[in-house]
Protein backbone atom coordinates (compact mmCIF):
# COMPACT_ATOMS: atom_id res chain seq x y z
CA UNK A 1 0.00 0.00 0.00
CA UNK A 2 1.38 3.41 -1.01
CA UNK A 3 2.33 5.71 1.82
CA UNK A 4 0.39 8.91 2.15
CA UNK A 5 2.42 12.05 1.61
CA UNK A 6 2.80 14.19 4.70
CA UNK A 7 1.00 17.51 4.30
CA UNK A 8 3.36 20.33 3.34
CA UNK A 9 4.15 22.69 6.17
CA UNK A 10 2.72 26.10 5.36
CA UNK A 11 4.59 29.33 5.97
CA UNK A 12 3.58 32.07 8.39
CA UNK A 13 3.75 35.59 6.94
CA UNK A 14 3.88 38.49 9.40
CA UNK A 15 2.58 41.67 7.74
CA UNK A 16 4.06 45.10 8.31
CA UNK A 17 1.54 47.96 8.40
CA UNK A 18 2.85 49.53 5.19
CA UNK A 19 1.86 46.41 3.22
CA UNK A 20 -1.79 46.78 4.28
CA UNK A 21 -1.71 50.51 3.50
CA UNK A 22 -0.22 49.77 0.08
CA UNK A 23 -2.65 46.95 -0.84
CA UNK A 24 -5.61 46.26 1.49
CA UNK A 25 -6.32 43.01 -0.38
CA UNK A 26 -2.90 41.61 0.61
CA UNK A 27 -4.66 39.54 3.30
CA UNK A 28 -6.00 37.27 0.54
CA UNK A 29 -2.86 36.96 -1.59
CA UNK A 30 -0.78 34.38 0.26
CA UNK A 31 -2.49 31.28 -1.16
CA UNK A 32 -2.28 28.31 1.25
CA UNK A 33 -0.08 30.10 3.79
CA UNK A 34 -1.14 31.75 7.05
CA UNK A 35 -1.05 35.49 7.73
CA UNK A 36 -0.21 36.95 11.15
CA UNK A 37 -1.15 40.50 12.19
CA UNK A 38 0.61 41.99 15.25
CA UNK A 39 -1.55 44.19 17.48
CA UNK A 40 0.79 47.14 16.82
CA UNK A 41 -0.18 46.90 13.12
CA UNK A 42 -3.81 47.60 14.03
CA UNK A 43 -2.65 50.57 16.13
CA UNK A 44 -0.73 52.00 13.18
CA UNK A 45 -3.66 51.42 10.82
CA UNK A 46 -5.82 53.42 13.23
CA UNK A 47 -3.30 56.28 13.22
CA UNK A 48 -3.31 56.49 9.40
CA UNK A 49 -7.03 56.11 8.65
CA UNK A 50 -7.90 59.83 8.82
CA UNK A 51 -7.76 62.01 5.71
CA UNK A 52 -8.45 61.75 1.99
CA UNK A 53 -5.07 60.48 0.82
CA UNK A 54 -4.63 57.13 -0.94
CA UNK A 55 -2.86 55.79 2.17
CA UNK A 56 -5.79 56.80 4.41
CA UNK A 57 -8.32 55.20 2.04
CA UNK A 58 -6.32 51.99 1.96
CA UNK A 59 -6.04 51.96 5.76
CA UNK A 60 -9.82 52.29 6.09
CA UNK A 61 -10.41 49.54 3.51
CA UNK A 62 -7.99 47.19 5.31
CA UNK A 63 -9.85 47.87 8.57
CA UNK A 64 -13.17 47.05 6.90
CA UNK A 65 -11.78 43.76 5.57
CA UNK A 66 -10.56 42.85 9.06
CA UNK A 67 -13.91 43.81 10.60
CA UNK A 68 -15.80 41.54 8.17
CA UNK A 69 -13.41 38.66 8.84
CA UNK A 70 -13.74 38.95 12.61
CA UNK A 71 -17.57 39.27 12.50
CA UNK A 72 -17.93 36.19 10.29
CA UNK A 73 -15.32 34.09 12.10
CA UNK A 74 -16.40 30.61 13.15
CA UNK A 75 -15.00 28.97 16.25
CA UNK A 76 -12.26 30.26 18.53
CA UNK A 77 -10.61 33.38 17.04
CA UNK A 78 -7.35 32.36 18.75
CA UNK A 79 -7.11 29.37 16.42
CA UNK A 80 -7.18 31.63 13.37
CA UNK A 81 -9.83 32.86 10.94
CA UNK A 82 -10.29 31.05 7.64
CA UNK A 83 -9.71 33.25 4.58
CA UNK A 84 -11.37 30.90 2.08
CA UNK A 85 -14.88 32.33 2.03
CA UNK A 86 -13.82 35.99 2.01
CA UNK A 87 -11.37 35.40 -0.86
CA UNK A 88 -13.64 33.14 -2.95
CA UNK A 89 -11.24 30.27 -2.20
CA UNK A 90 -8.25 32.16 -3.60
CA UNK A 91 -6.63 32.05 -0.15
CA UNK A 92 -6.69 28.73 1.73
CA UNK A 93 -4.78 29.82 4.81
CA UNK A 94 -5.85 31.46 8.05
CA UNK A 95 -5.59 34.95 9.49
CA UNK A 96 -3.96 34.91 12.91
CA UNK A 97 -4.42 37.96 15.13
CA UNK A 98 -2.11 38.58 18.06
CA UNK A 99 -4.21 37.65 21.09
CA UNK A 100 -1.50 37.51 23.77
CA UNK A 101 1.75 39.20 24.70
CA UNK A 102 4.79 37.64 23.03
CA UNK A 103 7.85 38.23 25.17
CA UNK A 104 11.23 38.52 23.52
CA UNK A 105 14.42 40.36 24.34
CA UNK A 106 15.61 42.68 21.58
CA UNK A 107 19.20 43.86 21.24
CA UNK A 108 19.95 46.87 23.46
CA UNK A 109 20.46 49.17 20.44
CA UNK A 110 16.88 48.60 19.24
CA UNK A 111 14.49 50.69 21.39
CA UNK A 112 11.37 48.69 22.26
CA UNK A 113 9.06 51.71 22.00
CA UNK A 114 9.38 51.91 18.23
CA UNK A 115 6.63 50.11 16.28
CA UNK A 116 9.03 48.57 13.74
CA UNK A 117 11.13 47.05 16.50
CA UNK A 118 8.04 45.65 18.25
CA UNK A 119 7.09 43.87 15.01
CA UNK A 120 10.63 42.50 14.72
CA UNK A 121 10.33 41.22 18.29
CA UNK A 122 7.06 39.46 17.43
CA UNK A 123 8.69 37.77 14.42
CA UNK A 124 11.52 36.53 16.70
CA UNK A 125 9.00 35.20 19.22
CA UNK A 126 6.95 33.41 16.55
CA UNK A 127 10.10 31.84 15.15
CA UNK A 128 10.88 30.37 18.57
CA UNK A 129 7.28 29.24 19.20
CA UNK A 130 6.92 27.51 15.81
CA UNK A 131 10.39 26.21 14.85
CA UNK A 132 8.84 23.67 12.45
CA UNK A 133 7.57 26.34 10.01
CA UNK A 134 9.10 29.31 8.22
CA UNK A 135 8.16 32.68 9.74
CA UNK A 136 8.64 35.49 7.22
CA UNK A 137 8.25 39.22 7.70
CA UNK A 138 6.65 41.00 4.71
CA UNK A 139 7.42 44.72 4.51
CA UNK A 140 7.66 47.47 1.89
CA UNK A 141 10.21 49.24 4.14
CA UNK A 142 13.75 48.49 2.94
CA UNK A 143 15.35 49.45 6.28
CA UNK A 144 12.92 47.19 8.13
CA UNK A 145 14.01 44.26 5.95
CA UNK A 146 17.69 45.12 6.52
CA UNK A 147 17.18 45.19 10.31
CA UNK A 148 15.40 41.83 10.10
CA UNK A 149 18.33 40.36 8.17
CA UNK A 150 20.80 41.57 10.82
CA UNK A 151 18.72 39.75 13.47
CA UNK A 152 18.72 36.54 11.43
CA UNK A 153 15.04 36.84 10.50
CA UNK A 154 13.55 36.04 7.09
CA UNK A 155 12.11 39.13 5.41
CA UNK A 156 10.66 39.80 1.95
CA UNK A 157 9.22 42.64 -0.07
CA UNK A 158 5.53 42.38 -1.03
CA UNK A 159 5.59 40.99 -4.57
CA UNK A 160 1.91 40.38 -5.31
CA UNK A 161 1.50 43.92 -6.65
CA UNK A 162 4.26 43.42 -9.21
CA UNK A 163 2.97 43.34 -12.78
CA UNK A 164 6.40 42.28 -14.03
CA UNK A 165 9.48 41.12 -12.15
CA UNK A 166 11.75 42.80 -14.68
CA UNK A 167 10.79 46.06 -16.40
CA UNK A 168 12.98 45.04 -19.35
CA UNK A 169 10.27 42.49 -20.20
CA UNK A 170 7.63 45.20 -20.53
CA UNK A 171 5.84 45.33 -23.87
CA UNK A 172 7.45 47.95 -26.15
CA UNK A 173 4.72 48.09 -28.79
CA UNK A 174 7.22 47.47 -31.60
CA UNK A 175 8.93 44.50 -33.23
CA UNK A 176 11.76 44.43 -35.72
CA UNK A 177 11.33 41.91 -38.54
CA UNK A 178 13.73 40.67 -41.21
CA UNK A 179 13.66 38.75 -44.47
CA UNK A 180 13.28 35.44 -42.61
CA UNK A 181 9.99 36.69 -41.16
CA UNK A 182 8.61 37.15 -44.69
CA UNK A 183 9.96 33.77 -45.80
CA UNK A 184 8.31 31.94 -42.88
CA UNK A 185 5.00 33.81 -42.87
CA UNK A 186 4.62 35.06 -46.42
CA UNK A 187 4.16 31.90 -48.47
CA UNK A 188 0.53 32.82 -49.18
CA UNK A 189 1.16 36.57 -48.93
CA UNK A 190 -1.41 38.87 -50.50
CA UNK A 191 -1.14 42.66 -50.69
CA UNK A 192 -3.42 45.40 -51.98
CA UNK A 193 -3.93 49.18 -51.93
CA UNK A 194 -6.79 51.08 -50.34
CA UNK A 195 -6.42 54.83 -50.64
CA UNK A 196 -2.94 55.88 -49.62
CA UNK A 197 -2.30 52.74 -47.53
CA UNK A 198 -1.03 49.31 -48.50
CA UNK A 199 -2.26 46.16 -46.77
CA UNK A 200 -0.66 42.73 -46.30
CA UNK A 201 -2.30 39.43 -45.32
CA UNK A 202 0.13 36.95 -43.72
CA UNK A 203 -0.10 33.37 -42.50
CA UNK A 204 2.46 31.55 -40.35
CA UNK A 205 3.50 30.55 -36.83
CA UNK A 206 4.99 33.97 -36.05
CA UNK A 207 1.56 35.54 -36.49
CA UNK A 208 0.43 33.87 -33.24
CA UNK A 209 2.77 36.18 -31.28
CA UNK A 210 1.63 39.43 -32.90
CA UNK A 211 -0.64 41.82 -31.00
CA UNK A 212 -3.21 44.26 -32.36
CA UNK A 213 -1.75 47.73 -32.96
CA UNK A 214 1.80 46.41 -32.61
CA UNK A 215 4.23 48.20 -34.93
CA UNK A 216 6.39 46.04 -37.22
CA UNK A 217 9.43 47.56 -38.91
CA UNK A 218 12.27 46.45 -41.14
CA UNK A 219 15.50 48.32 -41.78
CA UNK A 220 15.30 47.86 -45.53
CA UNK A 221 15.58 50.28 -48.45
CA UNK A 222 13.07 51.84 -48.49
CA UNK A 223 12.31 51.18 -44.78
CA UNK A 224 9.16 49.18 -44.02
CA UNK A 225 6.77 50.04 -41.16
CA UNK A 226 3.26 48.70 -40.60
CA UNK A 227 0.63 48.25 -37.87
CA UNK A 228 -1.07 44.96 -37.01
CA UNK A 229 -4.79 45.59 -37.57
CA UNK A 230 -6.08 42.00 -37.43
CA UNK A 231 -4.77 38.85 -35.76
CA UNK A 232 -6.39 35.43 -35.46
CA UNK A 233 -4.49 32.19 -34.91
CA UNK A 234 -1.81 31.87 -37.58
CA UNK A 235 -3.08 34.77 -39.69
CA UNK A 236 -2.53 38.52 -39.46
CA UNK A 237 -3.27 41.63 -41.46
CA UNK A 238 -0.91 44.62 -41.64
CA UNK A 239 -1.50 48.24 -42.63
CA UNK A 240 1.36 50.52 -43.66
CA UNK A 241 1.82 53.71 -41.65
CA UNK A 242 1.45 57.35 -42.54
CA UNK A 243 4.87 58.98 -42.80
CA UNK A 244 4.89 61.77 -40.22
CA UNK A 245 8.61 62.35 -40.76
CA UNK A 246 7.74 64.23 -43.97
CA UNK A 247 6.98 67.94 -43.60
CA UNK A 248 3.79 67.65 -45.72
CA UNK A 249 2.32 65.41 -42.99
CA UNK A 250 3.33 67.65 -40.07
CA UNK A 251 1.09 67.69 -37.02
CA UNK A 252 0.61 71.27 -35.78
CA UNK A 253 4.01 72.08 -37.25
CA UNK A 254 5.71 69.04 -35.69
CA UNK A 255 7.27 66.17 -37.66
CA UNK A 256 8.57 62.86 -36.32
CA UNK A 257 12.35 62.79 -35.92
CA UNK A 258 12.77 59.03 -35.58
CA UNK A 259 11.01 55.72 -36.07
CA UNK A 260 9.37 55.53 -32.62
CA UNK A 261 8.05 59.09 -32.86
CA UNK A 262 6.46 58.19 -36.20
CA UNK A 263 4.83 55.15 -34.55
CA UNK A 264 3.57 57.35 -31.70
CA UNK A 265 2.00 59.92 -34.04
CA UNK A 266 0.25 57.15 -36.00
CA UNK A 267 -1.40 56.02 -32.76
CA UNK A 268 -2.13 59.52 -31.45
CA UNK A 269 -3.71 60.70 -34.71
CA UNK A 270 -5.82 57.57 -35.17
CA UNK A 271 -9.39 58.37 -33.97
CA UNK A 272 -10.17 54.64 -33.68
CA UNK A 273 -7.60 54.21 -30.90
CA UNK A 274 -9.06 55.35 -27.58
CA UNK A 275 -6.08 54.68 -25.32
CA UNK A 276 -2.39 55.39 -25.98
CA UNK A 277 0.52 54.95 -23.57
CA UNK A 278 3.95 56.46 -24.29
CA UNK A 279 7.01 55.48 -22.24
CA UNK A 280 10.41 57.07 -22.59
CA UNK A 281 13.32 58.88 -20.99
CA UNK A 282 13.40 62.66 -20.65
CA UNK A 283 13.62 64.40 -24.01
CA UNK A 284 12.14 61.64 -26.17
CA UNK A 285 9.21 63.89 -27.18
CA UNK A 286 6.30 62.30 -25.30
CA UNK A 287 4.61 65.53 -24.22
CA UNK A 288 5.38 67.51 -27.40
CA UNK A 289 3.99 64.84 -29.73
CA UNK A 290 0.88 64.35 -27.59
CA UNK A 291 0.12 68.06 -27.35
CA UNK A 292 0.65 68.52 -31.08
CA UNK A 293 -1.79 65.67 -31.82
CA UNK A 294 -4.27 67.00 -29.25
CA UNK A 295 -4.25 70.51 -30.76
CA UNK A 296 -4.57 69.19 -34.32
CA UNK A 297 -7.49 66.88 -33.49
CA UNK A 298 -9.24 69.45 -31.27
CA UNK A 299 -8.81 72.70 -33.21
CA UNK A 300 -8.31 71.52 -36.80
CA UNK A 301 -10.29 68.27 -37.06
CA UNK A 302 -12.85 69.22 -34.34
CA UNK A 303 -12.93 65.62 -33.04
CA UNK A 304 -12.66 66.66 -29.39
CA UNK A 305 -14.21 69.60 -27.57
CA UNK A 306 -11.20 70.37 -25.35
CA UNK A 307 -7.91 69.09 -24.00
CA UNK A 308 -7.61 68.11 -20.33
CA UNK A 309 -4.21 67.64 -18.74
CA UNK A 310 -3.61 66.18 -15.29
CA UNK A 311 -0.64 64.84 -13.33
CA UNK A 312 0.42 63.76 -9.85
CA UNK A 313 1.63 66.71 -7.78
CA UNK A 314 4.81 65.26 -6.30
CA UNK A 315 7.75 67.69 -5.99
CA UNK A 316 11.30 66.72 -6.96
CA UNK A 317 12.78 68.76 -4.07
CA UNK A 318 11.26 70.25 -0.91
CA UNK A 319 7.54 71.04 -1.05
CA UNK A 320 6.86 74.76 -1.61
CA UNK A 321 3.83 74.67 0.68
CA UNK A 322 0.32 76.05 0.30
CA UNK A 323 -0.57 77.53 -3.10
CA UNK A 324 -3.34 80.16 -3.37
CA UNK A 325 -5.89 80.52 -6.16
CA UNK A 326 -8.24 78.35 -8.17
CA UNK A 327 -7.67 74.70 -9.10
CA UNK A 328 -5.91 75.64 -12.34
CA UNK A 329 -3.80 78.32 -10.59
CA UNK A 330 -2.72 75.79 -7.96
CA UNK A 331 -1.75 73.34 -10.72
CA UNK A 332 0.20 75.93 -12.74
CA UNK A 333 3.59 75.31 -11.02
CA UNK A 334 3.30 71.61 -11.90
CA UNK A 335 2.62 72.34 -15.55
CA UNK A 336 5.94 73.86 -16.59
CA UNK A 337 6.33 71.10 -19.18
CA UNK A 338 3.02 72.18 -20.75
CA UNK A 339 4.18 75.79 -21.00
CA UNK A 340 7.55 74.77 -22.49
CA UNK A 341 5.91 72.65 -25.16
CA UNK A 342 3.25 75.26 -25.94
CA UNK A 343 6.08 77.71 -26.66
CA UNK A 344 7.34 75.32 -29.34
CA UNK A 345 3.90 74.51 -30.74
CA UNK A 346 2.53 78.06 -30.88
CA UNK A 347 5.51 79.61 -32.67
CA UNK A 348 4.49 78.61 -36.24
CA UNK A 349 0.84 79.53 -35.61
CA UNK A 350 1.76 82.87 -34.02
CA UNK A 351 3.94 83.91 -36.93
CA UNK A 352 1.30 82.86 -39.47
CA UNK A 353 -1.42 84.87 -37.71
CA UNK A 354 0.54 87.94 -36.72
CA UNK A 355 3.67 88.08 -38.78
CA UNK A 356 5.54 87.78 -35.50
CA UNK A 357 3.83 90.67 -33.63
CA UNK A 358 3.49 90.58 -29.84
CA UNK A 359 -0.29 91.08 -30.09
CA UNK A 360 -0.66 88.10 -32.42
CA UNK A 361 1.42 85.86 -30.16
CA UNK A 362 -0.69 86.81 -27.14
CA UNK A 363 -3.94 86.20 -29.07
CA UNK A 364 -2.79 82.77 -30.27
CA UNK A 365 -1.67 81.77 -26.77
CA UNK A 366 -5.00 82.84 -25.29
CA UNK A 367 -6.90 80.86 -27.94
CA UNK A 368 -4.97 77.68 -27.20
CA UNK A 369 -5.13 78.16 -23.44
CA UNK A 370 -8.93 78.47 -23.60
CA UNK A 371 -9.11 74.94 -25.07
CA UNK A 372 -6.63 73.38 -22.63
CA UNK A 373 -7.81 72.70 -19.07
CA UNK A 374 -5.44 71.73 -16.28
CA UNK A 375 -7.09 69.54 -13.64
CA UNK A 376 -5.97 68.04 -10.36
CA UNK A 377 -6.16 64.28 -9.74
CA UNK A 378 -7.76 64.99 -6.37
CA UNK A 379 -11.10 65.97 -7.96
CA UNK A 380 -11.41 63.27 -10.63
CA UNK A 381 -13.51 60.72 -8.76
CA UNK A 382 -17.11 60.61 -10.01
CA UNK A 383 -16.50 62.73 -13.12
CA UNK A 384 -17.22 61.71 -16.72
CA UNK A 385 -15.40 63.27 -19.66
CA UNK A 386 -17.26 63.31 -23.00
CA UNK A 387 -15.45 64.06 -26.28
CA UNK A 388 -12.28 65.12 -24.47
CA UNK A 389 -8.61 64.54 -25.20
CA UNK A 390 -7.34 63.52 -21.74
CA UNK A 391 -3.58 63.58 -21.11
CA UNK A 392 -2.24 61.94 -17.93
CA UNK A 393 1.32 63.22 -17.45
CA UNK A 394 3.91 61.65 -15.11
CA UNK A 395 1.73 58.53 -15.00
CA UNK A 396 4.56 56.42 -13.51
CA UNK A 397 3.69 57.92 -10.10
CA UNK A 398 0.14 56.50 -10.12
CA UNK A 399 -0.83 53.25 -8.44
CA UNK A 400 -2.84 50.70 -10.47
CA UNK A 401 -5.96 51.68 -8.50
CA UNK A 402 -5.49 55.38 -9.25
CA UNK A 403 -4.87 54.59 -12.90
CA UNK A 404 -8.11 52.61 -13.09
CA UNK A 405 -9.99 55.49 -11.44
CA UNK A 406 -8.69 57.95 -14.04
CA UNK A 407 -9.15 55.86 -17.17
CA UNK A 408 -12.70 54.88 -16.21
CA UNK A 409 -13.60 58.61 -16.24
CA UNK A 410 -13.59 58.43 -20.06
CA UNK A 411 -17.01 58.76 -21.67
CA UNK A 412 -18.03 58.44 -25.31
CA UNK A 413 -15.65 60.04 -27.79
CA UNK A 414 -12.82 60.56 -25.28
CA UNK A 415 -9.21 59.63 -25.99
CA UNK A 416 -6.85 58.96 -23.05
CA UNK A 417 -3.06 59.28 -23.38
CA UNK A 418 -0.72 58.23 -20.54
CA UNK A 419 2.83 59.59 -20.51
CA UNK A 420 5.64 58.57 -18.19
CA UNK A 421 9.20 57.57 -17.46
CA UNK A 422 9.60 54.51 -15.21
CA UNK A 423 13.07 55.64 -14.11
CA UNK A 424 11.55 58.73 -12.42
CA UNK A 425 9.14 57.22 -9.88
CA UNK A 426 8.73 59.54 -6.86
CA UNK A 427 5.84 57.81 -5.05
CA UNK A 428 6.81 55.88 -1.89
CA UNK A 429 6.52 52.07 -2.18
CA UNK A 430 5.99 52.15 -5.98
CA UNK A 431 8.56 50.43 -8.17
CA UNK A 432 8.93 49.91 -11.92
CA UNK A 433 7.17 46.58 -11.55
CA UNK A 434 4.21 47.86 -9.50
CA UNK A 435 3.63 51.28 -11.11
CA UNK A 436 0.18 51.95 -12.51
CA UNK A 437 1.81 52.82 -15.85
CA UNK A 438 3.40 49.37 -16.06
CA UNK A 439 0.02 47.91 -15.09
CA UNK A 440 -1.93 49.56 -17.92
CA UNK A 441 0.74 48.89 -20.56
CA UNK A 442 0.65 45.19 -19.69
CA UNK A 443 -3.15 44.90 -19.34
CA UNK A 444 -4.15 47.01 -22.37
CA UNK A 445 -1.78 45.44 -24.89
CA UNK A 446 -3.54 43.61 -27.69
CA UNK A 447 -6.86 45.48 -27.36
CA UNK A 448 -8.13 46.69 -30.74
CA UNK A 449 -8.54 50.29 -29.50
CA UNK A 450 -5.31 50.66 -27.50
CA UNK A 451 -1.69 51.17 -28.49
CA UNK A 452 1.66 51.56 -26.78
CA UNK A 453 5.08 52.81 -27.84
CA UNK A 454 8.34 52.95 -25.89
CA UNK A 455 10.33 55.93 -27.17
CA UNK A 456 14.05 55.21 -27.11
CA UNK A 457 15.89 58.11 -28.72
CA UNK A 458 16.19 61.49 -27.04
CA UNK A 459 15.60 64.49 -29.30
CA UNK A 460 15.97 67.35 -26.82
CA UNK A 461 19.63 68.25 -27.30
CA UNK A 462 23.06 66.63 -27.42
CA UNK A 463 23.68 67.84 -23.85
CA UNK A 464 20.44 66.24 -22.54
CA UNK A 465 21.14 63.00 -24.42
CA UNK A 466 24.68 62.76 -23.04
CA UNK A 467 23.56 63.64 -19.48
CA UNK A 468 20.79 60.99 -19.57
CA UNK A 469 23.37 58.40 -20.58
CA UNK A 470 26.25 59.13 -18.19
CA UNK A 471 24.74 60.82 -15.11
Amino acid sequence: MAKKKAPAVTKLFVLDTNVLMHDPTCLFRFEEHDVFLPIITLEELDDHKKGMSEVARNARQASRFLDDLVKNAEGDIRQGISLQAASNKAAKGRLLLQTEILNVTLPANLPEGKADNQILGIVMALQRLTPERAVILVSKDINMRIKAATLGLAAEDYFNDQVLEDSDLLYTGTREIDQKFWEKNGKDLTSWHEGARQYYALAGNDCRNLLLNQMLWQASIPPFAARVIEQAGKTAKLETLKDYTHSKNNVWGITARNLEQNFALNLLMNPDIDFVSLLGQAGTGKTLLTLAAALAMTLEEKRYSEIIITRVTIPVGEDIGFLPGSEEEKMAPWMGALEDNLDVLTKPAEDAVSGGSDWGRAATRDLLSSRIKVKSLNFMRGRTFLNKFLIIDEAQNLTPKQMKTLITRAGNGTKVVCLGNLSQIDTPYLTEGSSGLTYVVDRMKGWAHAGHITLLRGERSRLADFAAEVL
